[in-house]
């Protein structure tokens, strides 16, 4: 191992332009943690959030913040109660302080495929734990029809193939651009913007039984109608989900699904796939938000160390 370890973080808010490499010590596991020596981290538009201050509740940074969620490498080191990861296993899961980095600590990790390459295992961990947790909060039963908002978005997608897998009819909102891949994936596409209750209603002639807004663009209120009940309406990108009685799914960790990252390799095994739109070495760190944040690729960015 290196002396030093480089580290992505921000020491004040903002765009893509406050993040910085920096040298630190290397990790050390603690109780259920790994180290790992990261193959492919993966970003999140949450890590958006974090950086620009919107979840600081207007106050400033008293110290630097990492940088990233999703992992994937090689275990260096195991902590006390991380069994049964070993080192020098190949593994995916979700980073302790910040994934983009040379070393990080990790938890929930699971073995990762073999056949699986290192920017796709990097792209599951978040991804397949918010529409994991989303389904099973929306109790979504066989034969019944779920409507998706942003179904091309990466959590939308992963939904609507786990629904799909589990017997649902899915009706995905999305742009006309992305029908082709939401039909790849099983569902029924409609356009999203205004109008759109009318044309969910014209593409099924089935009730719609739950709905999940990935994109937080204002749908709430006629999810609501459409479904003719709020309980049955879930979303993981719209803050005003209190005013219509739905519930906000994610903010907190008690929240999370992390049973989820286990069943991974079963889910690759399946044919379940998160598209990957491009790769970044570590030093063009600022370039991958700034592509994120223009949102003008499908699938999900990807950092190499």
């Amino acid at each position: 191992m290196p002396v030093v370890n480089r580290v992505v973080q921000f020491a004040d808010f903002g765009g893509p332009e406050v993040l910085r490499i920096v040298e630190q010590a290397l990790p050390t596991a603690g109780e259920g943690q790994v180290v790992v020596r990261v193959r492919a981290a993966g970003s999140n538009p949450v890590d958006v959030k974090v950086r620009t201050g919107l979840f600081s509740g207007g106050g400033s940074l008293e110290v630097p913040l990492p940088v990233g969620i999703d992992l994937a490498g090689v275990v260096e080191d195991v902590g006390p109660g991380a069994a049964p990861a070993q080192v020098g296993d190949s593994v995916l899961g979700l980073a302790v302080g910040g994934s983009f980095a040379d070393y990080a600590l990790a938890r929930h990790v699971v073995a990762k495929p073999a056949d699986m390459p290192w920017p796709d295992a990097a792209a599951w961990p978040t991804v397949t734990e918010a529409a994991f947790r989303c389904l099973k909060q929306l109790q979504v039963q066989a034969g019944e029809t779920l409507l998706i908002h942003g179904a091309a978005g990466s959590v939308g997608a992963m939904a609507t193939q786990l629904a799909r897998a589990a017997g649902v009819s899915v009706i995905g909102t999305a742009a006309p651009e992305q029908f082709d891949y939401l039909r790849e994936l099983g569902a029924t596409p409609v356009r999203y913007g205004e109008g759109w209750p009318d044309r969910v209603r014209e593409a099924t002639p089935a009730r719609v039984d739950a709905a999940l807004d990935t994109a937080g663009r204002g749908v709430l209120a006629d999810s609501v109608r459409l479904v003719g009940r709020a309980e049955r309406v879930l979303t993981i990108a719209d803050p005003d989900a209190a005013t219509h009685g739905v519930r906000f799914s994610g903010g907190s960790s008690s929240d999370r699904a992390y049973e989820a990252i286990g069943k991974i390799p079963q889910w690759w095994a399946a044919g379940l796939r998160v598209p990957v739109a491009r790769t970044y070495p570590l030093t063009d760190v600022a370039t991958l938000y700034r592509d994120l944040e223009a949102g003008q690729l499908r699938g999900k960015l990807i950092v190499m160390p």
